[in-house]
C-alpha cells in the first residue's frame, strides 16, 4: 500500500466519522452555514469534496440544491450511498468514488464547492490541495466555497507537568536512560487540548488563507511572528490552532479551534521546546514559523520554529504525521 492507500483506508473506518460527526462545532458551523442560507443553494450545482458520509451533501440538497456531486476515495463511500439511499437524496445526490484529480465528474461545472477539509495544524494531510485543484478545475466563475476562509494563530504556553510526562519522562525510564528517544518525542508536535490558563502570551496571527484564491505555493511558507507576554512565566512549548469563516455567506458563520473555544477534534497543535524559556510581562518573543509538506509523504509536515528571547535563542524541526495525536 503506498501513503495515499493508507490515507484513504484510515477513512474507511466508521469510527472516525462517528469523531467527526459528534464535533457539533464542526458539523453545526456547516449546517448553519448552509441550511441558513438557502438562498445561495437554491436551484445550484453543489460539488462536495471529500464528502465521508455525505452529511455535507444532504446538507446542501436540504437546502435547495438542484444536484450535488460528493467524491471520495475511502471505502467509506459505500456506506454513504446507503445512507444517501435512505434519507431519500437518491435522485438529488451522485456519489463518486475516486481521487478528485484522476476522476471525471458527471457535471463540468459547479456553482459552490463545499468541503471540510481541515487537519490538525489546518494543513496536515494536505487535502486543501485537492480542493484547489477542484475550484480551478470545476468552479464556475464567480462561484462560493465552503468555507472560503481560514486563520492560522501561534502563542506559547507554560506547560511543565504534561512535558515532564511526555518528553522528560524519556530521561529515566525505570532507571535507564532513553533520552536517544527524546529527542524524537520532542520533534513531534502534539495534537491535545490545552487550557486556557496556560496560555502565556498574546496570540498572533501566522497565516490567513482565502480558498477562493488561493494557490498549492502558499501552503509552503515561512512567516515571522512576535508573541507579548501577558505575565512573568516559564514557556515549555509554543501552541497552534486555527479559526475557520463562511464569509461568503450572509447569514456569517464562523469557528474556532483554539484554547480559548468549545472543544474540537481538532484540539490544538503542542511544539514543546527544548528549553525552559523564562520570560517577564510585557517581554516579546520573537521568531518565525516555516511550514512545507514532506518531500517523501506530501500528506505529512515539515515544520520549523526559530525563535529568540532576550539573550535566548533557538531553531527546532518538527515533523507532523500520524502519530501526533493524543
Amino acid at each position: 500500500m503506498t501513503s495515499r492507500d493508507y490515507y484513504a483506508d484510515s477513512y474507511a473506518h466508521f469510527g472516525i466519522h462517528e469523531e467527526m460527526l459528534k464535533d457539533t462545532v464542526r458539523t453545526g458551523s456547516y449546517r448553519a452555514a448552509i441550511i441558513q442560507n438557502p438562498h445561495l443553494f437554491k436551484d445550484k450545482t453543489v460539488l462536495d469534496v471529500g464528502c465521508g458520509t455525505g452529511i455535507l451533501s444532504m446538507f446542501a440538497a436540504k437546502a435547495g440544491a438542484k444536484h450535488v456531486v460528493g467524491i471520495d476515495m475511502s471505502n467509506i463511500i459505500d456506506q454513504a450511498v446507503k445512507i444517501i439511499e435512505a434519507n431519500g437524496f437518491k435522485d438529488t445526490i451522485t456519489l463518486v468514488k475516486g481521487k478528485l484529480e484522476d476522476t471525471e465528474l458527471p457535471i463540468k461545472e459547479f456553482d459552490i464547492i463545499i468541503s471540510e477539509w481541515m487537519g490538525y495544524f489546518l494543513l496536515y494531510e494536505s487535502m486543501l490541495d485537492t480542493v484547489l485543484d477542484a475550484r480551478d478545475k470545476y468552479l464556475k466563475p464567480g462561484g462560493l466555497i465552503f468555507p472560503d476562509r481560514a486563520t492560522m494563530y501561534i502563542a506559547a504556553i507554560e506547560d511543565q507537568d504534561y512535558k515532564e510526562e511526555k518528553i522528560n519522562f524519556w530521561d529515566n525510564v525505570y532507571g535507564f536512560d532513553y533520552s536517544c528517544i527524546k529527542d524524537i518525542a520532542l520533534r513531534e508536535p502534539l495534537v491535545d487540548t490545552v487550557e486556557l490558563k496556560a496560555v502565556v502570551t498574546d496570540p498572533c496571527i501566522l497565516k490567513e488563507i482565502n480558498i477562493t484564491t488561493a494557490k498549492k505555493e502558499d501552503l509552503t511558507f515561512t512567516t515571522p511572528f512576535r508573541l507579548k507576554s501577558t505575565r512573568n512565566d516559564y514557556i515549555h512549548a509554543f501552541l497552534a490552532w486555527f479559526d475557520v469563516s463562511f464569509d461568503c455567506t450572509h447569514k456569517k458563520v464562523s469557528f474556532s479551534t483554539g484554547p480559548h473555544a468549545k472543544y474540537t477534534h481538532w484540539k490544538q497543535t503542542v511544539f514543546y521546546t527544548p528549553e525552559t524559556i523564562t520570560i517577564g510581562a510585557g517581554e516579546d518573543l520573537t521568531g518565525t514559523l516555516s511550514c512545507a509538506p514532506n518531500l517523501r509523504n506530501n500528506r505529512d509536515l515539515d515544520i520549523t520554529i526559530s525563535y529568540q528571547c532576550g539573550e535566548f535563542s533557538d531553531s527546532v524541526d518538527y515533523k507532523m504525521n500520524g502519530s501526533n495525536r493524543i
